[in-house]
C-alpha cells in the first residue's frame, strides 16, 4: 500500500483515506449503506469536496476554500491521524485475541462514529461558508449535476429485476469482505448470503434517502442569504439521517446491529490465514497513517 502524503490534494485525500478507515469497520462497506455515518463513501457531509465536483467554482471561492482546507488539514494531521493509528493498533490486538463477540465489534463501531462526529463538526462551517457564496447559476449547475449523478447511481445499484439487484449486492459484499479476509470459505459465503437476503430493499431505501437529502439541500440553498441558513445547514450535514426520512432512519437502526453480527460471524468462521491476512492489511493501513506527513 502506497503512502499518501498530505498536500494540495487534501480534497481527495480525506474522503479516500477516511473512507478506507470507515471500511475497516464494515469490511469495506459490506452493504450499500450500513449506517448513515459509517458509510462515509456515500455520506453527503463530504460536501466541501463534493460541491467542487458538481459546481464550477470561481477563483475567489477556490482561494477561500483552500484557506479553510489548510486549517482543517492542520487539525486533522495533529489530532485525528494519531487517533486512527492507535485505534488500528487496538483493532489488530483484538483480532489476535479471539474470540470476538458482537459487543466487541459494537465498540469498534462506536469509536468510528465518534471519529466521524468530530469530522462533521470541523467540516460543517467550511461547507456552510462555501455554499453561502454560490450564485443562482452555480445552483442551477449543481441541480443538474446532482440529478444526473442520482440517475447514474440508481442505474448502477438497482435493477428492474429485484433478484438481479439482490445478486449484485451480494457480490459486492463478497468482494469487499474478501478484500480484508482473503477468499471466503463456504460457511462464510452462506453467512453473507443470509445477511444480504435479510437486508430487503435497503439499497432502494438508501437511494430514496439520498434523493430526499439532495432536494432538501436545494431548498435550503434558496435561503442562503437568510439568518436561518447556518442552522439549516448544520441540520442537513450533522443530522442527515433525519432529513432522509423515517424509512432511512429505521434502516439505519437495524443495520448497525446486523452488521456487527455479520462481522462477528465472519471472524468466528475465519481460518488462521484469513485472520493473518486481515491483521496484515490493518497493519499496512496503520503504517500509512503513521507515515502521513503533516508538513507542506
Amino acid at each position: 500500500m502506497n503512502t499518501v502524503l498530505y498536500n494540495g490534494q487534501l480534497r481527495r485525500l480525506v474522503p479516500r483515506r477516511f473512507a478506507t478507515f470507515s471500511l475497516i469497520i464494515a469490511f469495506t462497506l459490506l452493504t450499500a449503506c450500513s449506517s448513515t455515518r459509517m458509510a462515509y463513501r456515500y455520506a453527503d457531509w463530504g460536501i466541501v469536496w463534493w460541491v467542487e465536483d458538481y459546481v464550477t467554482l470561481t477563483g475567489d471561492q477556490k482561494a477561500e476554500l483552500n484557506r479553510s482546507i489548510e486549517t482543517f488539514r492542520r487539525w486533522h494531521c495533529s489530532t485525528e491521524l494519531p487517533r486512527y493509528a492507535d485505534w488500528l493498533s487496538e483493532l489488530e490486538s483484538d483480532i489476535d485475541n479471539l474470540p470476538l463477540d458482537e459487543q466487541d465489534i459494537a465498540g469498534w463501531q462506536s469509536e468510528l462514529i465518534l471519529a466521524l462526529d468530530r469530522l462533521l463538526m470541523e467540516v460543517t462551517p467550511i461547507a456552510t461558508a462555501l455554499l453561502a457564496t454560490l450564485t443562482d447559476e452555480q445552483i442551477d449547475e449543481l441541480t443538474r449535476n446532482m440529478a444526473a449523478n442520482q440517475a447514474e447511481t440508481e442505474a448502477e445499484f438497482l435493477d428492474p429485476d429485484p433478484t438481479v439487484s439482490l445478486q449484485r449486492r451480494e457480490q459486492r459484499i463478497l468482494e469487499r469482505a474478501e478484500r480484508w479476509l482473503g477468499s471466503l470459505n463456504n460457511e462464510q459465503k452462506s453467512t453473507v448470503a443470509a445477511f444480504n437476503r435479510a437486508r430487503g430493499s435497503q439499497t432502494a431505501i438508501w437511494l430514496e434517502g439520498r434523493a430526499r437529502w439532495q432536494q432538501a439541500l436545494l431548498e435550503v440553498l434558496q435561503e442562503r442569504q437568510s439568518e436561518r441558513f447556518n442552522s439549516a445547514m448544520v441540520r442537513l450535514i450533522e443530522d442527515n439521517a433525519e432529513v432522509r426520512g423515517e424509512r432511512y432512519q429505521a434502516m439505519v437502526s437495524r443495520s448497525g446491529p446486523a452488521l456487527a453480527s455479520l462481522m462477528s460471524d465472519l471472524v468466528a468462521q475465519s481460518k488462521p490465514q484469513q485472520r493473518s491476512h486481515l491483521t496484515s492489511e490493518l497493519a499496512n493501513l496503520r503504517q500509512d497513517f503513521d507515515a502521513l506527513s503533516c508538513q507542506g
